[in-house]
């Protein structure tokens, strides 16, 4: 028998399956939203400063490394940790100028110099390590190579943090901020630099510091009003100033 009245439901039916898809649809892009995206280098992460144990032994990173220096044994490490996470979330690269220490806070920029030879690099913190009697820092193979310690394995140096990274709370990351280039002894060499790169970030400027009773002209562009556009700007940086760092005044 035919039985019409049955017929109106199904553009009903209809409706509610498409209304029930978009409902899906829309649910699901909020969840995309609003997942956890993965930390850039350089951004403040509370994890790192934790106090953690390694061996039986418990490091309590410092909250500050202004006027931090220390002397001991520099090591260095490549594969098989190359390509792995490190402490603050990056991939490891051998390759790039960064290095491990067990207390220092992530992104501090240190210089590192052999005492026997003289000869320094500057490094950023990136991971936790070495966890070996009387090591103070573990470099990467190509902060060893430049330091010329990677033959022997090890060398006994002075570890001398360069920049202070600011304890910034979640979403509090604006100011003023920029990118150091270069660093030099003679400030004609530093003047020069300033005006090549003022014509493209007119906000640079240098600074003067004293380290280890020796004087050092600080080239650093900028700036910029956030530590998202400072890290971009050190990104694009780095091809020319591969050693550049970001800091925070």
């Amino acid at each position: 028998m035919h039985r019409s009245p049955r017929l109106p439901r199904t553009p009903t039916l209809i409706v509610l399956l498409a209304l029930c898809l978009l409902a899906a649809s829309c649910g699901s892009k909020q969840v995309s939203s609003s997942a956890p995206k993965q930390q850039k280098s350089g951004t403040y992460n509370k994890a790192t400063q934790r106090p953690y144990t390694i061996k039986g032994q418990t490091y309590h990173p410092i909250p500050s490394a202004d006027g931090f220096v220390e002397e001991g044994l520099a090591s260095w490490y490549g594969h098989p940790f190359h390509g792995r996470k490190t402490s603050n979330g990056e991939v490891y690269d051998m390759n790039k100028m960064t290095a491990a220490h067990k207390i220092l806070p992530m992104n501090t920029n240190v210089r590192v110099q052999d005492l026997t030879t003289g000869r320094s690099v500057d490094v950023r913190i990136n991971d936790r390590g070495p966890f070996v009697r009387a090591r103070v820092i573990d470099l990467s193979r190509e902060a060893a190579k430049r330091l010329g310690i990677l033959e022997k394995g090890t060398a006994r140096v002075r570890v001398t943090a360069l920049s202070d990274v600011p304890q910034y709370r979640d979403g509090d990351m604006t100011g003023r901020f920029y990118v150091q280039i270069g660093s030099f002894t003679v400030r004609q060499n530093a003047d020069r630099l300033l005006a090549q790169i003022r014509s493209r970030y007119p906000g640079s400027r240098i600074q003067y510091a004293v380290v280890g009773g020796m004087s050092f002209w600080r080239v650093q562009a900028g700036t910029f009003s956030s530590l998202r556009a400072a890290e971009r700007q050190r990104d694009v940086l780095e091809s020319g100033y591969p050693q550049c760092f970001v800091i925070a005044e």
